[in-house]
């Protein structure tokens, strides 16, 4: 398991096997060219339940039973069915079947939830360089314990990450039914439940330490509430409301596909058409899969590329759309194509761009997206504080970034990451506002018609944004930069955005008419997304109440693995350490590294960003550099030399960059 770190670093980083609610499946062109073997319901002696995912071997090893992943090299994980008395107990048990004694690093617990009592979960201390995932977490039903530990190479990790998280999101006790919301009716949101809304969301704010939120929910075609909590930036008085701009990252993506699909409905695009037939220069580092790449798999997340997003994060202020186009010519597959859920913030990129050609042919390929964007998606449902121009995003009333530093306070956090977005903008550079995306959420969930009645696109292309391009869990897909879940009985559609300091969610219920907006200004506000959609659906559906739990749990949690993570480091850095660094280093992808150093501290600068760095000692003897300032908590980079060069080597799930020293 890898320490808490920045939550963007955690984005493109695997934070725990079981972090993903995502799967194995295909739809379409994809399936077509996937050999599918189909998930398979299974269960441990005792009668714990779980879902065996496609492809994947088990055998019962001891009182539990072991999982394997088709790659067969080492990675497995067992659910065991421990004896031992103790959560503590209960895991060493399982730790002693595998043959292993890993470093414990912090242990948490969470709030009840799938039938069990008590959920206890472990991170350990584990070397960058053995690049594995290694966690553990314990399950109580009554006296029993059920235990789930995981030793597996991190690629695998990543790439598998949907189906870890399929394994997980069917992890039950014998005999346990799961709730249902299906064929209940919504109940109004009146004054009463929004309140509970409003108190719920202000406590979690106080919890996390998040100075500002923003929340909006639309019911039978109104506005029920828009309104903020807390401040725009610590240290001022503004108060965030509807109308404060915040970043909203990732949710770009789906504004980007609502522009593809005008185009589509105007009879200017085609969903099935090849991506390099409408826009020759679109390339990936693999042939056949260029090949396969319709338009509806730009933004699919179903092609088999990973997430490589080392590129635009270090060489942001270099970067251009026509140099994210050109990066894509180095991306390979590490998944078959329609085999594994794998995201990817480029290709999304590219869907943009080329949409903006479609659109505007000609144009520089930013100014052509932008265009698009405005005419065909911001003018049309009156998004006016809707934005790409970010000179223009921040004055008025807009939002900061915050994040914690290392001693864990609450700081505001500069935007030299965030600014890295630009070049990539169509997956995740514009600023929103609450009262701006509900006007876009209301129209997703009339089907493409205005408040006026006036019809804005046909409902055919708006549809087909929600068809399942890949699965994400149980009854879980993603399609069109949305992510459609049916898991509770009831659909909702939703997707998320995180960016350094930003952290939102926008979601629907179709079928209920409800559609809502949380929006927040710190690194903390990603944990606060759960459990407000949760909150939402318990106040519809009179689910259990399990919200408020949840959240209270998860920021003692936060604390707590925080705390651990940072009494591994060493700061001030450890003097000899920091003597071992050379003063530049170059790598051909990410470009220059420069180390500066001042009264015994250093900072390493990569142009997009710089931020001072500690020194963490790792279990096998190797000693790795942290990015310790808020705007870049967490990137790790671990010294290794070779025949006299002096290198640093820094890793995202699927990657690995080394830095060689420049003499």
């Amino acid at each position: 398991m890898r320490p808490r770190l920045h939550p963007l670093v955690l984005a493109l980083l695997l934070a725990s096997p079981f972090a993903a609610s995502l799967a194995h499946a295909a739809d379409g062109q994809a399936a077509a060219t996937a050999e599918t073997v189909a998930d398979t319901p299974s269960g441990t002696p005792r009668g714990t339940t779980f879902i065996l995912p496609g492809g994947w071997t088990q055998r019962v090893q001891d009182n539990g039973v072991l999982l394997m992943p088709p790659e067969g090299d080492g990675s497995r994980l067992i659910i065991l069915d421990a004896k031992a008395a103790t959560a503590d107990e209960a895991v060493a048990e399982a730790w002693a079947v595998l043959g292993m004694t890993p470093k414990l690093m912090v242990a948490t617990d969470a709030a009840a939830r799938d039938g069990w009592e008590a959920r206890r979960f472990y991170d350990y201390d584990v070397a960058a360089n053995a690049k594995r995932a290694v966690g553990a977490s314990a399950y109580r039903k009554g006296k029993a314990w059920t235990v789930v530990a995981v030793d597996v190479d991190q690629a695998i990790a990543e790439k598998r990450g949907s189906q870890f998280g399929k394994i997980s999101q069917r992890l039950q006790p014998a005999g346990y039914q799961r709730e249902s919301f299906a064929g209940r009716s919504a109940h109004k949101l009146d004054d009463a439940r929004l309140q509970q809304v409003a108190s719920f969301v202000e406590a979690m704010r106080q919890d996390y330490d998040v100075p500002g939120v923003a929340i909006g929910i639309v019911q039978d075609g109104k506005v029920v509430m828009s309104r903020g909590f807390g401040v725009r930036q610590l240290g001022k008085p503004d108060k965030v409301d509807g109308d404060t701009r915040f970043m909203i990252a990732s949710n770009t993506k789906a504004l980007t596909t609502l522009m593809l699909a005008k185009l589509v409905d105007a009879g200017k695009l085609d969903w099935n058409a090849r991506a390099e037939d409408v826009y020759p220069g679109f390339k990936l580092g693999d042939a056949a899969t260029t090949d396969q790449v319709l338009v509806k798999h730009l933004i699919c997340a179903c092609t088999g590329v990973p997430r490589q997003d080392f590129e635009w994060l270090f060489e942001g202020e270099k970067q251009t759309p026509g140099t994210v186009m050109a990066t894509l010519g180095t991306m390979q597959p590490t998944s078959g194509f329609g085999e594994l859920f794998q995201y990817s913030n480029p290709m999304a990129a590219a869907a943009g761009y080329i949409g903006g050609q479609v659109a505007y042919p000609g144009t520089e390929l930013g100014a052509g997206y932008d265009k698009a964007m405005q005419s065909l998606v911001f003018d049309p449902l009156g998004m006016q504080d809707t934005t790409f121009d970010y000179a223009k995003a921040q004055t008025g009333d807009y939002a900061a970034p915050h994040g914690y530093d290392i001693g864990h306070e609450v700081e505001v956090m500069g935007m030299d990451l965030n600014n890295t977005i630009v070049a990539s903008r169509p997956a995740g550079a514009a600023w929103s506002t609450v009262d701006d995306l509900l006007k876009y959420v209301q129209m997703e969930i009339d089907g493409g018609v205005l408040p006026d009645g006036k019809r804005y696109i046909g409902e055919a292309a708006l549809m087909q944004r929600r068809e399942p391009q890949i699965a994400l869990g149980v009854e879980r897909n993603y399609a069109m930069a949305l992510m459609v879940d049916k898991s509770d009985g009831v659909t909702v559609i939703d997707h998320g955005g995180d960016m350094g300091g930003f952290h939102s969610n926008m979601m629907w219920w179709p079928d209920q008419k409800v559609g809502a907006v949380i929006l927040t200004n710190a690194d903390e506000g990603v944990n606060l997304r759960g459990p407000f959609k949760r909150r939402l659906m318990e106040l519809m559906f009179d689910g259990e109440p399990q919200a408020e739990a949840a959240a209270k749990a998860g920021a003692k949690a936060n604390r707590e693995g925080f705390d651990a993570f940072v009494k591994l480091l060493q700061h001030p850095a450890d003097a000899k350490g920091l003597e071992s660094l050379a003063p530049r280093y170059h790598n051909d992808a990410l470009g220059e590294l420069a180390v500066t150093r001042k009264d015994g501290r250093a900072w390493f600068d990569v142009g997009a960003f710089s931020s001072e760095v500690a020194t963490m000692p790792q279990p096998d003897g190797s000693l790795a550099f942290v990015t310790i300032d808020p705007v870049a908590l967490g990137f790790l980079f671990v010294r290794a030399e070779k025949d006299g060069v002096r290198r640093l080597v820094v890793r995202d799930g699927q990657h690995e960059y080394v830095f060689d020293e420049v003499k």
